[in-house]
């Protein structure tokens, strides 16, 4: 009897990544990925049996049951009064392309910001219809959520979303997205530093990985980020190796993961201005979105057969 095959693969690239050939010779993709969930996270008043207790200024905060925490729902609304906000005149004024991952709830609850991106031009991809953990969520109610994500962002955006992100996905979250048809690419995978194909349900499917490492959420409290200038030092030091791999023939891609509730702060939205004209300083700089990257990948990269 043969071994059942493990499911991981831990080999990936290797010592033999692909040149990506990135448009016009770029030594680097920068994909800038701005996170929209506010008015979509656990909440009584959304019908959970509990609160948000995951990515708050509290630090460790306990679930309650059955109850608001009125702290973290102020928390979360400063990302969409003010954070979405500051986030974007940076985004615009330094004339930088950026992906939107989206919450279909949190979208609806705000026209106004829905507006903002719809007019943006940016890409939006889906970000689940709740921003909840979807580890024990019922099939069936996950891929109810999967249609009405597409929908919302549809709706109110104009187009269609192409790229699927959940963030806590569970065991059917990139089956169910492949069987909905009409994705490109998803990002539930943080394992490399380039796209890659993996096959889903007989189906060749391209992950274009996320990144928890460059990203603000480290900024929380009781993270390992103090700071704006801490974020900016160590996702300058990230950019900065990947350009020189890059210039040695090794191209790579960099995501930077930003929530209007962290990064959106008068004491951190400086470093992010910074990080984006440090990177737009360097020559042969592709900043775009992920889609971009995505039909690239399609483009010349498509697995054989």
């Amino acid at each position: 009897m043969s071994a059942p095959t493990y499911p991981r693969d831990l080999v990936g690239y290797g010592g033999r990544a692909p040149d990506p050939r990135w448009p016009n010779g770029a030594r680097i993709a920068v994909s800038l990925v701005l996170n929209y969930e506010e008015g979509g996270e656990a909440c009584v008043l959304h019908g959970d049996a509990h609160s948000e207790s995951v990515l708050t200024d509290l630090g460790a905060v306990e679930a309650l049951a059955g109850a608001r925490q009125l702290n973290v729902e102020s928390l979360f609304e400063y990302g969409s009064r003010v954070g979405f906000w500051e986030v974007m005149k940076v985004l615009r004024d330094r004339g930088a392309e950026a992906t939107v991952y989206a919450v279909g709830m949190a979208l609806e609850r705000n026209p106004a910001a829905a507006a903002a991106i719809a007019a943006s031009g940016f890409e939006v991809a889906c970000h689940g219809q709740r921003w909840i953990d979807y580890q024990s969520i019922p099939e069936a109610v996950e891929r109810e959520h999967v249609r009405a994500n597409v929908e919302v962002i549809t709706r109110l955006i104009g187009r269609r979303p192409v790229g699927w992100y959940t963030g806590r996905p569970g065991p059917n979250t990139r089956r169910l997205a492949v069987e909905a048809g009409g994705f490109l690419y998803d990002s539930d995978a943080y394992n490399d530093d380039l796209p890659y194909w993996t096959e889903v349900g007989g189906r060749r499917h391209l992950v274009v990985p996320h990144s928890f490492d460059t990203n603000d959420s480290r900024l929380q409290r009781g993270g390992d980020f103090s700071c704006g200038e801490d974020f900016l030092r160590y996702c300058r030091d990230a950019f900065d190796w990947l350009y020189r791999r890059g210039t040695e023939g090794q191209p790579r891609m960099m995501t930077v993961s930003l929530h209007g509730r962290i990064i959106g702060r008068p004491g951190r939205l400086g470093a992010l201005d910074r990080l984006i004209a440090h990177m737009q300083g360097h020559p042969d700089v592709w900043i775009c979105s992920r889609e971009a990257i995505a039909r690239h990948w399609h483009a010349h990269h498509a697995p054989a057969g």
